[in-house]
């Protein structure tokens, strides 16, 4: 009862862990990365849709992504919904494909997405320890119910803080890994 309830939480941690790494990948380096727009909803045929369901992402060079549309007709949508988005790319639209040339960010731009990584870090900080306080008062109610002693509740109590402390020791160094890709010129 109480391992199943710990496994149950250290594995919405490493989900939440796990969402925290796609979630640093979608802020902008210096590097073209497909993982920067795919995310990006495009207005489709009055829904809306991930770009990477609606075409294919590479990046052939370091400052560039290329975007091949599977189907044409959904070129001013893609270039729209990029245009928009707070990533502050400009699409080139050749008729065919879509070209964005990936500029190298300003130091005072680097400062804003650093400042951006620490707010989502603190915000997933948030999450984990949420996961905690909910595993802790499934964890009081097997107590109060006698369904557990004292001694195994303050065990599982233990376990669950150490488990709390790695995942979130994990999203600060994924925040630091990004943090100083962000400052490399």
């Amino acid at each position: 009862m109480v391992s199943e309830s710990l496994k149950s939480i250290e594995e919405k941690m490493k989900n939440s862990v796990k969402l925290f790494r796609a979630d640093l990948a979608t802020i902008r380096t210096g590097h073209a990365a497909p993982a920067l727009v795919e995310h990006i909803k495009v207005e489709y045929a009055g829904t809306p849709l991930p770009l990477n369901q609606l075409a294919g992402i590479s990046a052939p060079e370091a400052g560039l992504l290329v975007i091949q549309p599977w189907d044409k007709n959904s070129l001013r949508d893609i270039e729209k919904a990029i245009s928009k988005s707070e990533l502050g790319l400009n699409p080139a639209n050749d008729g065919n494909i879509i070209r964005i040339k990936i500029p190298p960010l300003s130091e005072e731009r680097r400062q804003e997405l650093i400042k951006i990584v620490h707010r989502r870090t603190e915000d997933r900080r948030i999450v984990i320890r949420n996961l905690r306080h909910e595993a802790l008062n499934e964890l009081k109610k097997f107590e109060k119910d006698k369904e557990i002693s004292q001694d195994e509740f303050k065990r599982a109590q233990d376990q669950l803080q150490k488990l709390t402390d790695f995942h979130i020791l994990e999203a600060e160094k994924l925040s630091h890994d990004k943090e100083k890709e962000l400052l490399e010129v």
